[in-house]
């Protein structure tokens, strides 16, 4: 198997710790690279050149600048005390979601992972969660996690879908993960009152799509349930999955969030998102 080249933002606190964690694990059944990124949360108007000169148009002082440099620069070395000299560290400015994502894609990373603390009520309208607003824009997949994952066992993946629609998805790391850990998928649709007509064409859809996206040991499922969000909590409490995947169109605003970006800010799993083809 490919390695898995992954990126793991970090703000050294306990939460990207919860993400190497949940790296090492995947790391006991397939290779992987490890990236760990930091990024100095500045304006456009601050520089840093590929030997690490500070350059401002003046507004902002380059020793502040140039000491919170420092200071981060051996945070991320103290990584490579902590973790071993097999990960890589990289330290960029720039604003932080965007820098993240600008990194990860430049690089070409298969996988960004992120420790998240979530988001709810008026925190998540106004403001949400980091990890929330990558799975929006990133066109590489983000596994996020809410807390430690180190003794997880993937043996079941859910895959929340919305399968009226036959297409061929980004779904090259879920069956990498699927050939990994020898898993089994989940196909969930979450849905209204279908009747038994609407019920076996969704169920014949899931195995189109299962065909169509080369996935072979699946189990198939419709859940009737008030929005995706509930439905997979309820789904998870019937049959316990160790790993969310579901897509997205990367859509959501201030007003709206995905059922991605929900699950992401609310859901105490490991979930993978990624950007749908169509």
């Amino acid at each position: 198997m490919e390695k898995l080249k992954i990126l793991i933002p970090t703000d050294f606190s306990v939460q990207a710790e919860y993400a190497y964690l949940m790296v090492k694990k995947l790391e006991e059944k397939a290779p992987i690279d490890i990236h760990f990124v930091h990024v100095l949360d500045m304006p456009d108007i601050v520089t840093m050149d590929e030997n690490g000169r500070i350059d401002t148009c003046g507004e902002i002082d380059i020793e502040y600048v140039e000491t919170q440099r420092d200071i981060a620069n051996r945070k991320l070395n103290s990584l490579k005390t902590i973790y071993g000299n097999h990960i890589s560290v990289q330290l960029i400015l720039g604003k932080l979601t965007d820098a993240i994502i600008e990194y990860a894609e430049k690089n070409n990373f298969d996988l960004i992972v992120m420790g998240t603390k979530g988001a709810w009520g008026m925190k998540e309208l106004f403001s949400g969660s980091e990890a929330q607003f990558i799975a929006r824009k990133s066109t590489i997949p983000l596994l996020s996690l809410m807390c430690d994952r180190s003794d997880l066992i993937i043996k079941n993946i859910l895959l929340v879908h919305d399968f009226s629609k036959v297409s061929n998805d980004n779904l090259g790391l879920l069956k990498k993960l699927v050939k990994a850990f020898e898993a089994k998928t989940h196909l969930l649709q979450i849905v209204d009152s279908p009747s038994e007509n609407e019920r076996k064409k969704l169920l014949d859809q899931m195995d189109e799509y299962s065909k169509v996206n080369d996935i072979t040991n699946y189990e198939k499922h419709l859940l009737q349930d008030t929005d995706i969000e509930n439905g997979v909590v309820h789904f998870n409490q019937m049959h316990e999955v160790d790993l969310v995947c579901i897509g997205t169109h990367g859509r959501g605003s201030m007003f709206h969030s995905s059922a991605a970006e929900k699950l992401i800010n609310h859901l105490f799993k490991p979930i993978i998102s990624f950007h749908l083809n169509n």
